[in-house]
């Protein structure tokens, strides 16, 4: 193990130390806001400094299985046995040390936080808003699974079906962190049901995967100075009640002229603050591509940038196939992850993202 490695990991050990001194206090178990905070570091520290434990006792066995075969008494029964338990602890090391790497990466801050998903019809007229009703589909799945919870906050549907655009919020645990490769260009092909020819189309949906500011330390402030407030009335289901009120709320950011609207609530004001938070993502994400932009010059990701015009994906109905082009990955279980079987395919972009991290901290 990496001598830089072994320090970091020992202060894992110290950390955790104060942690359970800070949980066992009175005063913290009272604050019922700070205690959530300290928890959560705890639970991420606690499963650090336990596979950092669980390596040093190996290592301790380790060492005591290679004396014993430096034993000139040892027999040969003893020495098989000692040479077994070498062979063990070494491959176990290797794949905690292999762990504890990946574990000590740089999180990003907002990995934890919940998201707003964009999803809009592209190339491809009636079959994109088809797809992009297949892509909601999808994720709507994959969140159910998961134990997340979804409201959709507009939607502009399609006379044929599916949608133009739909803005999804996801709340649940590291959501932003497992959705945030969705971003990009996702392409379709197959045969459209309106096809009498059985010609293959290709077609094209946008994803948007945005983290929700957080309240309290907002990185965008919105002046009220600089927005505009329009109400109208929500179109689509809804039952009586829907085309009655000007619940539905547009929200547009007159210096950038950035638009976001909710109409999913009957409650303009409820209405109102989902669309200033979709705002203010916006306008965040905003932000991080023209710093992104500004290191243009450092070298580019394997997974990419997330831009809505990299093409990240394609979906082949007709071979059963999902191919993602940014990390050469194929399966053949299309059918599968329409219905929301994603575990795999995020997997391998999470586990291409921590090669990439790992590979951009080794000395040249």
């Amino acid at each position: 193990m990496q001598t830089f490695m072994k320090h970091q990991l020992e202060r894992y050990a110290e950390r955790l130390k104060e942690l359970d001194f800070l949980l066992s206090r009175e005063d913290i178990m009272a604050d019922m806001k700070q205690y959530r905070v300290i928890a959560s570091e705890h639970a991420e520290v606690t499963q650090i400094a336990g596979r950092y434990a669980l390596h040093q006792t190996l290592a301790g066995d380790l060492h005591t299985a290679q004396e014993m075969l430096q034993d000139p008494d040892c027999d040969d029964e003893t020495r098989q046995m000692a040479q077994e338990e070498i062979a063990s602890a070494e491959q176990q090391m290797r794949n905690l040390e292999a762990e504890l790497q990946r574990l000590l990466l740089p999180r990003d801050p907002d990995d934890a936080r919940n998201a707003f998903m964009e999803i809009r019809a592209g190339t491809g007229g009636d079959e994109s808003a088809l797809f992009a009703g297949d892509l909601l589909r999808m994720y709507t799945r994959y969140a159910d699974c998961v134990g997340w919870r979804v409201e959709i906050i507009s939607a502009n549907e399609s006379e044929q079906g599916g949608y133009k655009e739909v803005v999804l919020r996801i709340e649940g645990k590291d959501v932003y962190g497992r959705l945030r490769f969705e971003s990009g260009g996702h392409r379709v092909q197959r045969v459209p049901a309106t096809e009498t020819q059985g010609r293959i189309h290709t077609s094209a949906c946008t994803v948007a995967v945005l983290p929700e500011p957080d309240e309290n330390t907002a990185a965008v402030v919105l002046n009220p100075a600089e927005l505009r407030i329009d109400t109208y009335r929500a179109s689509g289901a809804g039952g009586q009640h829907i085309n009655k009120t000007d619940s539905a709320v547009r929200v547009t950011h007159l210096p950038t002229g950035i638009v976001a609207e909710c109409q999913d609530d009957r409650s303009q004001h409820r209405n109102k603050a989902k669309a200033l938070q979709v705002l203010a993502a916006r306008l965040q994400e905003k932000e991080r591509n023209e710093q992104a932009a500004k290191d243009a010059a450092m070298r580019k990701g394997l997974i990419g940038s997330g831009d809505r015009s990299d093409r990240i994906r394609t979906y082949n109905f007709p071979q059963g196939r999902l191919t993602d082009h940014r990390i050469n990955l194929t399966l053949y279980k299309l059918l599968s992850i329409m219905e929301g079987d994603l575990q795999e395919v995020l997997d391998a972009l999470q586990s291409a993202r921590e090669a990439e991290q790992i590979a951009q901290l080794q000395p040249e």
